[in-house]
Protein backbone atom coordinates (compact mmCIF):
# COMPACT_ATOMS: atom_id res chain seq x y z
CA UNK A 1 0.00 0.00 0.00
CA UNK A 2 1.08 3.54 -0.85
CA UNK A 3 2.46 5.82 1.91
CA UNK A 4 -0.16 8.77 2.16
CA UNK A 5 2.70 11.61 2.48
CA UNK A 6 4.46 10.33 -1.26
CA UNK A 7 0.95 10.32 -2.29
CA UNK A 8 0.24 14.13 -0.98
CA UNK A 9 3.47 14.64 -2.09
CA UNK A 10 3.15 13.34 -5.63
CA UNK A 11 -0.76 15.20 -5.77
CA UNK A 12 1.37 18.89 -4.61
CA UNK A 13 4.06 18.08 -7.69
CA UNK A 14 1.46 17.77 -10.33
CA UNK A 15 -0.63 20.84 -9.01
CA UNK A 16 2.19 23.09 -9.47
CA UNK A 17 3.28 21.59 -12.59
CA UNK A 18 -0.22 22.66 -13.71
CA UNK A 19 -0.54 26.09 -12.58
CA UNK A 20 0.57 28.16 -15.33
CA UNK A 21 -1.96 25.97 -17.52
CA UNK A 22 -4.43 26.41 -14.64
CA UNK A 23 -3.80 30.69 -14.43
CA UNK A 24 -4.14 30.65 -17.83
CA UNK A 25 -7.29 29.13 -18.60
CA UNK A 26 -9.16 30.82 -15.92
CA UNK A 27 -8.07 34.38 -16.94
CA UNK A 28 -9.47 33.40 -20.08
CA UNK A 29 -12.25 32.45 -18.12
CA UNK A 30 -12.25 35.24 -16.80
CA UNK A 31 -12.12 37.89 -19.86
CA UNK A 32 -14.75 35.51 -21.35
CA UNK A 33 -16.83 36.23 -18.63
CA UNK A 34 -16.12 39.88 -18.54
CA UNK A 35 -17.64 39.75 -22.79
CA UNK A 36 -20.21 38.13 -22.49
CA UNK A 37 -21.84 39.58 -19.48
CA UNK A 38 -21.88 42.67 -21.56
CA UNK A 39 -23.26 41.07 -24.78
CA UNK A 40 -26.99 39.89 -23.30
CA UNK A 41 -28.67 42.75 -24.93
CA UNK A 42 -27.30 41.64 -28.47
CA UNK A 43 -28.26 38.43 -27.26
CA UNK A 44 -31.65 39.11 -25.82
CA UNK A 45 -32.42 41.49 -28.61
CA UNK A 46 -30.18 42.78 -31.52
CA UNK A 47 -27.32 44.47 -32.16
CA UNK A 48 -27.81 48.08 -32.00
CA UNK A 49 -25.89 51.75 -31.11
CA UNK A 50 -27.71 53.68 -28.14
CA UNK A 51 -27.56 56.84 -26.13
CA UNK A 52 -26.76 60.15 -28.11
CA UNK A 53 -22.89 60.35 -27.83
CA UNK A 54 -22.29 56.99 -28.89
CA UNK A 55 -24.53 57.85 -31.66
CA UNK A 56 -22.23 60.32 -32.87
CA UNK A 57 -19.23 58.56 -32.09
CA UNK A 58 -20.47 55.42 -34.54
CA UNK A 59 -21.29 58.18 -37.34
CA UNK A 60 -17.95 59.81 -37.12
CA UNK A 61 -16.11 56.49 -36.93
CA UNK A 62 -17.86 55.39 -40.44
CA UNK A 63 -17.18 58.82 -41.90
CA UNK A 64 -13.30 58.12 -41.09
CA UNK A 65 -13.74 54.17 -42.20
CA UNK A 66 -15.39 55.30 -45.87
CA UNK A 67 -13.99 58.58 -46.57
CA UNK A 68 -9.89 58.10 -44.49
CA UNK A 69 -7.71 60.01 -42.11
CA UNK A 70 -7.36 63.44 -43.85
CA UNK A 71 -10.74 63.71 -44.76
CA UNK A 72 -11.84 62.78 -41.11
CA UNK A 73 -9.21 65.39 -39.97
CA UNK A 74 -10.65 68.42 -41.70
CA UNK A 75 -13.97 67.69 -41.77
CA UNK A 76 -16.49 70.21 -41.17
CA UNK A 77 -19.28 68.62 -39.79
CA UNK A 78 -22.56 70.98 -40.10
CA UNK A 79 -25.09 68.67 -39.02
CA UNK A 80 -23.20 69.21 -35.01
CA UNK A 81 -23.95 72.32 -32.43
CA UNK A 82 -26.67 73.56 -34.93
CA UNK A 83 -25.86 76.68 -36.87
CA UNK A 84 -22.94 76.67 -35.58
CA UNK A 85 -21.24 73.17 -37.10
CA UNK A 86 -18.41 71.65 -35.80
CA UNK A 87 -14.87 70.95 -36.99
CA UNK A 88 -14.39 67.40 -36.02
CA UNK A 89 -10.79 67.19 -36.33
CA UNK A 90 -10.04 70.05 -33.38
CA UNK A 91 -12.72 68.98 -31.17
CA UNK A 92 -12.58 65.33 -29.81
CA UNK A 93 -10.94 62.41 -29.02
CA UNK A 94 -10.24 60.57 -31.75
CA UNK A 95 -9.07 57.14 -30.21
CA UNK A 96 -11.81 55.20 -30.13
CA UNK A 97 -12.62 56.12 -33.80
CA UNK A 98 -9.29 55.21 -35.27
CA UNK A 99 -9.45 52.08 -33.60
CA UNK A 100 -12.30 50.68 -34.50
CA UNK A 101 -11.86 51.78 -38.31
CA UNK A 102 -8.15 50.13 -37.54
CA UNK A 103 -10.46 47.17 -36.72
CA UNK A 104 -12.67 47.20 -39.82
CA UNK A 105 -9.41 47.72 -42.12
CA UNK A 106 -7.63 44.80 -40.55
CA UNK A 107 -10.27 42.60 -41.16
CA UNK A 108 -11.05 43.78 -44.56
CA UNK A 109 -7.19 43.30 -45.43
CA UNK A 110 -7.65 39.40 -44.15
CA UNK A 111 -10.59 39.11 -46.40
CA UNK A 112 -12.95 38.68 -43.52
CA UNK A 113 -15.28 41.92 -43.49
CA UNK A 114 -17.03 42.98 -40.99
CA UNK A 115 -20.08 45.94 -40.70
CA UNK A 116 -18.69 48.95 -38.91
CA UNK A 117 -21.74 48.70 -36.69
CA UNK A 118 -21.08 45.50 -35.23
CA UNK A 119 -17.37 46.69 -35.19
CA UNK A 120 -18.76 49.62 -32.65
CA UNK A 121 -21.76 47.73 -30.78
CA UNK A 122 -18.73 44.90 -29.50
CA UNK A 123 -15.70 47.09 -29.18
CA UNK A 124 -15.82 47.99 -25.30
CA UNK A 125 -16.74 44.14 -24.73
CA UNK A 126 -13.91 43.03 -26.08
CA UNK A 127 -11.73 46.12 -24.35
CA UNK A 128 -13.32 44.84 -21.32
CA UNK A 129 -11.81 41.34 -21.55
CA UNK A 130 -8.51 42.65 -22.37
CA UNK A 131 -9.24 45.39 -19.09
CA UNK A 132 -9.32 41.69 -16.92
CA UNK A 133 -5.82 40.75 -18.11
CA UNK A 134 -4.31 44.41 -17.48
CA UNK A 135 -6.04 44.42 -13.90
CA UNK A 136 -4.37 40.42 -13.31
CA UNK A 137 -0.85 41.97 -14.35
CA UNK A 138 -0.90 45.20 -12.85
CA UNK A 139 -2.30 43.39 -9.71
CA UNK A 140 0.49 40.68 -9.65
CA UNK A 141 3.53 43.33 -10.12
CA UNK A 142 2.15 45.20 -6.98
CA UNK A 143 1.83 42.14 -5.07
CA UNK A 144 3.87 39.62 -6.31
CA UNK A 145 0.70 37.15 -5.77
CA UNK A 146 -1.31 35.37 -8.66
CA UNK A 147 -4.67 34.86 -6.30
CA UNK A 148 -4.48 38.67 -5.67
CA UNK A 149 -4.34 38.99 -10.00
CA UNK A 150 -6.70 36.41 -10.37
CA UNK A 151 -9.44 38.53 -7.77
CA UNK A 152 -8.84 41.57 -8.87
CA UNK A 153 -9.26 40.40 -12.47
CA UNK A 154 -12.35 38.46 -11.53
CA UNK A 155 -13.74 41.73 -9.80
CA UNK A 156 -13.12 44.14 -12.88
CA UNK A 157 -14.84 41.89 -14.74
CA UNK A 158 -17.93 42.05 -12.90
CA UNK A 159 -18.13 45.10 -11.19
CA UNK A 160 -21.66 46.98 -12.12
CA UNK A 161 -20.27 49.96 -12.67
CA UNK A 162 -17.58 49.35 -15.43
CA UNK A 163 -20.22 47.20 -16.77
CA UNK A 164 -22.31 49.99 -17.10
CA UNK A 165 -19.72 52.30 -19.07
CA UNK A 166 -18.99 49.06 -21.26
CA UNK A 167 -21.73 47.02 -22.18
CA UNK A 168 -22.55 46.31 -25.68
CA UNK A 169 -23.83 48.86 -27.87
CA UNK A 170 -22.18 51.97 -25.65
CA UNK A 171 -19.87 53.06 -27.95
CA UNK A 172 -17.97 56.05 -25.58
CA UNK A 173 -14.97 56.74 -25.01
CA UNK A 174 -14.69 54.70 -21.68
CA UNK A 175 -15.52 51.69 -23.65
CA UNK A 176 -11.72 51.75 -24.80
CA UNK A 177 -10.09 54.23 -21.96
CA UNK A 178 -10.58 51.97 -19.03
CA UNK A 179 -7.93 49.54 -20.34
CA UNK A 180 -5.94 52.08 -21.47
CA UNK A 181 -5.54 53.64 -17.82
CA UNK A 182 -5.17 50.13 -16.33
CA UNK A 183 -2.69 49.62 -18.26
CA UNK A 184 -1.00 52.59 -18.22
CA UNK A 185 -0.71 52.04 -14.59
CA UNK A 186 0.60 48.52 -14.75
CA UNK A 187 3.63 49.66 -17.41
CA UNK A 188 4.13 52.39 -15.19
CA UNK A 189 4.99 50.62 -11.87
CA UNK A 190 6.88 48.08 -14.44
CA UNK A 191 8.85 50.47 -15.47
CA UNK A 192 9.05 51.37 -11.76
CA UNK A 193 10.20 47.96 -10.56
CA UNK A 194 12.81 47.36 -13.47
CA UNK A 195 14.15 50.99 -14.24
CA UNK A 196 13.80 50.37 -18.06
CA UNK A 197 14.04 52.93 -20.83
CA UNK A 198 11.96 50.04 -22.76
CA UNK A 199 9.40 49.80 -20.31
CA UNK A 200 9.66 53.72 -19.86
CA UNK A 201 8.40 54.12 -23.32
CA UNK A 202 6.29 51.31 -23.71
CA UNK A 203 4.13 52.90 -20.39
CA UNK A 204 4.50 56.34 -22.51
CA UNK A 205 2.80 55.12 -25.36
CA UNK A 206 0.21 53.46 -23.82
CA UNK A 207 -0.87 56.91 -22.22
CA UNK A 208 -0.69 58.21 -25.26
CA UNK A 209 -3.23 55.88 -26.34
CA UNK A 210 -5.10 57.37 -23.10
CA UNK A 211 -4.96 61.00 -24.35
CA UNK A 212 -6.11 60.22 -27.84
CA UNK A 213 -9.18 58.21 -26.23
CA UNK A 214 -10.32 60.13 -23.12
CA UNK A 215 -10.36 63.36 -21.21
CA UNK A 216 -9.67 60.91 -18.33
CA UNK A 217 -6.05 61.28 -19.10
CA UNK A 218 -6.32 63.76 -16.50
CA UNK A 219 -5.99 61.16 -14.06
CA UNK A 220 -2.87 59.81 -15.35
CA UNK A 221 -1.12 62.80 -15.34
CA UNK A 222 -2.10 63.62 -11.53
CA UNK A 223 -1.61 60.39 -10.19
CA UNK A 224 1.93 59.33 -11.20
CA UNK A 225 3.16 62.92 -10.21
CA UNK A 226 1.53 62.35 -7.02
CA UNK A 227 3.45 58.97 -6.32
CA UNK A 228 6.89 60.13 -7.62
CA UNK A 229 6.69 63.00 -5.01
CA UNK A 230 4.99 60.71 -2.24
CA UNK A 231 8.17 58.57 -2.55
CA UNK A 232 10.52 61.89 -1.89
CA UNK A 233 8.67 62.34 1.23
CA UNK A 234 8.84 58.98 2.39
CA UNK A 235 12.47 58.47 1.57
CA UNK A 236 11.48 55.92 -1.25
CA UNK A 237 12.76 57.72 -4.02
CA UNK A 238 15.72 55.93 -6.13
CA UNK A 239 17.31 56.14 -9.73
CA UNK A 240 14.78 53.88 -10.62
CA UNK A 241 11.83 56.63 -10.68
CA UNK A 242 13.78 58.57 -11.94
CA UNK A 243 14.38 57.09 -14.86
CA UNK A 244 10.68 56.12 -15.39
CA UNK A 245 9.34 59.75 -14.77
CA UNK A 246 11.67 61.70 -16.54
CA UNK A 247 11.10 59.22 -19.77
CA UNK A 248 7.43 59.22 -18.83
CA UNK A 249 7.10 63.17 -18.48
CA UNK A 250 9.23 64.94 -21.37
CA UNK A 251 7.81 61.99 -23.90
CA UNK A 252 4.47 61.60 -22.82
CA UNK A 253 4.25 65.63 -22.80
CA UNK A 254 5.20 65.87 -26.43
CA UNK A 255 3.24 63.07 -27.72
CA UNK A 256 -0.05 64.56 -25.98
CA UNK A 257 0.45 67.68 -27.94
CA UNK A 258 0.18 65.75 -31.37
CA UNK A 259 -3.78 65.17 -30.03
CA UNK A 260 -5.22 68.82 -31.50
CA UNK A 261 -7.70 68.75 -29.02
CA UNK A 262 -5.32 68.79 -26.35
CA UNK A 263 -2.36 70.49 -28.10
CA UNK A 264 -1.06 73.19 -26.39
CA UNK A 265 -3.34 73.03 -22.99
CA UNK A 266 -0.21 70.42 -21.97
CA UNK A 267 1.82 73.68 -21.42
CA UNK A 268 -1.52 75.59 -20.15
CA UNK A 269 -3.95 73.81 -18.38
CA UNK A 270 -3.87 73.59 -14.44
CA UNK A 271 -4.64 69.82 -14.92
CA UNK A 272 -0.73 69.29 -16.28
CA UNK A 273 0.67 71.81 -13.96
CA UNK A 274 1.43 69.15 -10.98
CA UNK A 275 3.31 66.92 -13.73
CA UNK A 276 5.59 69.99 -14.45
CA UNK A 277 6.28 71.06 -10.80
CA UNK A 278 6.90 67.50 -9.53
CA UNK A 279 9.17 67.44 -12.50
CA UNK A 280 11.10 70.46 -11.40
CA UNK A 281 11.04 69.17 -7.70
CA UNK A 282 12.46 65.84 -8.57
CA UNK A 283 15.43 67.19 -10.46
CA UNK A 284 16.34 69.56 -8.43
CA UNK A 285 15.94 66.61 -5.10
CA UNK A 286 18.57 64.64 -7.27
CA UNK A 287 20.97 67.32 -7.85
CA UNK A 288 21.03 68.39 -3.85
CA UNK A 289 20.91 64.38 -3.13
CA UNK A 290 23.79 64.35 -5.57
CA UNK A 291 25.58 67.24 -3.67
CA UNK A 292 25.02 66.05 -0.60
CA UNK A 293 26.97 62.95 -1.09
CA UNK A 294 29.82 64.17 -2.71
CA UNK A 295 30.17 66.40 -0.02
CA UNK A 296 30.26 64.20 2.69
CA UNK A 297 32.82 61.96 0.75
Amino acid sequence: MEDPDTACTRVFRAARAWAPVSKIVILVMIAVLAFFVRVFSVIRYESVIHEFDPWFNFRTTRYLTEKGVYDFWNWYDSESWHPLGRVIGGTIFPGIMVTSSMIKWTMDFLAFPLDIRNVCVFLAPVFAGFTSLSTYFLTKECTNRIESGLLAALFIAIVPSYISRSVAGSYDNEGVAIWALVNTFYLWIKAVNTGSILWSVACTLQYFYMVAAWGGYGFIINLIPAFVLGTMFINKFNMRIYVAYSVFYTLGSLMAMLITFVNFAVIRSSEHLMSHCVFFIMNAYVLIEYTKKNLQA
